[in-house]
């Protein structure tokens, strides 16, 4: 009797603490379940499409789940994806190398007779100034010191820029005209320059009036820029769009600019980063007194005058690009489309497949349906959600970010992940799409993971983010 009575007395803790667990994921589920029919039957949410999943980051129980099957657009939250599949393809480690070749002979007065040719490997970071090692001074410095070291002061030849690693498409379908002028809809390389981007800066006046362009950064003297960019009221905002030229030097402004602006100034798509790179590093060594006898050339301008491409050549230097782990934290901070796309070209080269945009697709498929997602549920077009196209389900990226929860990587993905309402999770918007994913410890410990988007909601962006925090708070 004295015995049992002793047992009873240590079971007593251990069910209080089962049923006060129960009881707490009860609870939770409750208020989720009210503050996600509260989001729902809000006026912003009449005609919109949304779902909610939660998940233990640990064990992958589900904690929560409204439409979870639902696929949705994602908008940049697809970019957690790409960010983890990238993390198991290639390693937090991976490094992509751009090499300076000569090709031809250097005489004995120091004349490179032949081309010095840069060739990319898909660097996102070169000429970033996001890194030190990776600004635009630094490599231009790093390539002229490694000319100089050759004995090469002179060029009879061109400074070519070779972007052939990720072939001829940069813009992937089922992008927008709309977008692809501007900074954030800049197209792939296999040899990228500073983002691929520079900023025209602005001269504002009456409203009604076209807006100027005082300057660009940096120069651009081969662009012929043509604004029909047009003043607008104050507190009307920056609606402005850059169009790319087509087959021609022509860049177009439009759309309107409010004159209270303070930034004064865009920032636009560089149309072929492989030719500014190559006009970057011609006229930084005119400026030094090697000289350049012809041109810089492209890839795509020598294919465009049925010129040959030169192949191999006499290796200068490389240049090794900042580790993974480091691309992948300014590609959640900063939310940077190219820095994705660039990524999910990447793991197509890794995987053995042709370096497309849409076999890096079936690439990110093929190896979650290894992990047992369904590809139906990971509708995408592209790597970074610009596309309005893309349709994934929040069980699907709940539970990919669930997966990388016992990764040795994962404190550096966590890391990478923004705070928004103080909670680490990645924002996605685009035309009335509005989605947060991210991790969050709730007031018992229990770490869980999330998904949740809202399509084609009405009114403010900034009035459906509240009402999305006011569910998200149930989870702290």
């Amino acid at each position: 009797m004295k015995k049992e009575k002793r047992m009873k007395k240590r079971l007593l803790p251990l069910s209080f603490c089962l049923i006060t667990g129960l009881t707490y994921a009860q609870g939770l589920q409750q208020n989720l379940q009210s503050a996600f029919n509260r989001l729902q039957q809000d006026s912003q949410s009449r005609y919109a499409s949304m779902s909610l999943t939660v998940l233990d980051a640990h064990t992958g129980e589900q904690v929560f789940a409204a439409n979870p099957n639902m696929g949705l657009a994602t908008a940049s939250t697809l970019k957690t994806i790409t960010a983890i599949t990238a993390f198991n393809i290639l390693g937090k480690n991976y490094q992509y190398t751009t090499s300076l070749n000569y090709n031809g002979t250097i005489d004995a007065t120091g004349t490179l007779n032949g081309d010095v040719v840069i060739h990319g490997s898909g660097d996102p970071t070169l000429g970033s100034w996001r890194y030190p090692e990776t600004k635009e001074h630094v490599i231009l410095i790093q390539w002229v010191e490694a000319i100089r070291k050759a004995g090469i002061k002179k060029i009879n030849g061109r400074i070519i820029g070779d972007d052939s690693a990720f072939g001829t498409q940069s813009i992937p379908d089922g992008w927008i005209w709309q977008d692809i002028g501007n900074y954030y809809g800049a197209g792939t390389s296999g040899l990228c320059w500073r983002e691929n981007q520079f900023d025209i800066k602005l001269k504002t006046g009456r409203v009604g009036t076209p807006v100027g362009v005082s300057a660009t950064v940096p120069e651009m003297p081969y662009l012929d820029l043509k604004s029909e960019l047009l003043n607008a009221e104050a507190g009307t905002g920056d609606r402005s769009y850059a169009y790319l030229p087509i087959q021609n030097n022509v860049m177009y402004m439009r759309g309107t600019y409010a004159a209270d602006q303070s930034k004064k100034s865009i920032s636009v798509t560089v149309p072929d980063p492989a030719y500014d790179v190559a006009f970057r590093l011609a006229d930084t060594l005119k400026r030094i007194g090697i000289e350049v006898v012809q041109g810089p050339e492209s890839v795509k301008t020598i294919a465009s005058k049925n010129l040959t491409i030169p192949t191999g050549g006499t290796l200068l230097v490389n240049h090794l690009s900042p580790k993974l782990s480091q691309v992948i934290y300014w590609l959640d901070q900063k939310s940077i489309n190219l820095y994705a796309e660039q990524l999910l070209k990447t793991i197509a080269l890794v995987s053995g497949k042709k370096v497309t945009t849409s076999e890096g697709v079936k690439a990110e498929h093929e190896f979650w349906q290894t992990k047992g997602i369904d590809p139906h549920s990971l509708n995408i077009v592209d790597g970074s959600g610009l596309s309005p196209g893309d349709r994934v389900t929040t069980l699907t990226l709940a539970t990919i970010l669930q997966s990388a929860k016992s990764q040795v990587w994962y404190p550096d993905f966590f890391e990478s992940l923004p705070t928004y309402n103080n909670m680490k999770m990645k924002s996605g918007s685009i035309n009335n799409v509005l989605c947060y994913a991210g991790y969050q410890t709730t007031k018992s410990g229990r770490e869980v993971c999330f998904s949740i988007m809202v399509n084609n909601y009405s009114g403010s962006t900034s009035g459906i983010k509240q009402k999305m925090f006011a569910v998200l708070d149930e989870l702290k």
